[in-house]
């Protein structure tokens, strides 16, 4: 795709170097990983400043393969550093260092209109995409997307300790969009399940917990604001145990683990499901 193209999505003329859409999508659980891409349009590249070894560390790499278990979902192929999906439109494109933790992103720190609109196309293709692919599922009824994401804990440094268990679960639920009353059967269901997995690597049960570090953003809000009644959006964050965040060397038989972890979940909520009730129009 030329940088100055209209952006089509996949039920279009299709654009799957931008996305990827996985499987059916005739159940009622699906995953999305709006934070696993790393490309970068040319004439962003040619823009950036920022190192890449950075900006793979911010990223969300493998949060992806974390979600293969499931029968369905939708993969961004694109670095949050040319535009953050779980952040509004209008603030999608990082334009200050304080927009992207201090870091310094653009040469001659700015970057031009025309380039950070084109960037915003690709935030608008995903979310029409995704709008695309999930109304048929909250016309079914309830159902859940399981947003995934990994996170940093190592931030001092490379030869640092990892940050306190304590304020750092290993799986840490987002639920601060959603409306918790009446979708708790599904989030206990899911923290119930994931916490009684055992993870060979470490040799210990997974420490799951809700709204530790994280509330869930953008994905989430837009989810619930469109389908108020049907969506349950669980922003997922993986701490980063599966792989070496400073080097990116990935523990594969972790990560395996962690990804057979998750689907292992979607009996019991799937089943949680069931004791939703959707209002009556």
């Amino acid at each position: 795709m030329d940088d100055d193209d209209t952006l089509t999505t996949a039920h279009g003329s299709g654009n799957p170097d931008l996305l990827t859409v996985v499987g059916p999508w005739d159940g009622q659980i699906i995953f999305t990983a709006v934070h696993a891409g790393h490309d970068l349009r040319p004439e962003v590249r040619d823009l950036m400043v920022l190192d890449e070894a950075t900006r793979y560390r911010e990223e969300d790499p493998h949060s992806d393969r974390i979600g293969s278990g499931l029968d369905s979902g939708m993969v961004m192929h694109r670095s949050r550093f040319e535009t953050d999906l779980n952040r509004a439109r209008d603030t999608a494109v990082y334009l200050d260092p304080e927009d992207s933790w201090g870091l310094d992103v653009w040469r001659d720190g700015q970057l031009p209109d025309d380039v950070a609109e084109r960037s915003r196309r690709v935030h608008d293709a995903w979310y029409e995409e995704l709008a695309h692919r999930i109304a048929p599922m909250a016309a079914r009824g309830p159902f859940v997307v399981y947003d995934l994401h990994s996170y940093n804990h190592r931030r001092d440094g490379p030869d640092a300790g990892p940050a306190p268990q304590d304020g750092n679960p290993d799986v840490n639920v987002g639920t601060g969009s959603l409306d918790r009353e009446p979708w708790s059967p599904v989030v206990d269901a899911f923290t119930e399940s994931m916490s009684t997995e055992v993870i060979p690597a470490t040799g210990r049960r997974l420490d799951v917990r809700e709204n530790v570090r994280f509330w869930g953003q953008n994905e989430g809000r837009w989810a619930h604001r469109l389908f108020p009644d049907t969506a349950c959006v669980l922003a997922l964050e993986f701490k980063k145990t599966f792989m070496d965040e400073w080097t990116g060397e990935v523990d594969e038989e972790h990560l395996a683990q962690l990804a057979d972890a998750l689907a292992r979940t979607v009996p019991a909520v799937t089943a949680a499901l069931r004791e939703v009730e959707v209002p009556t129009p």
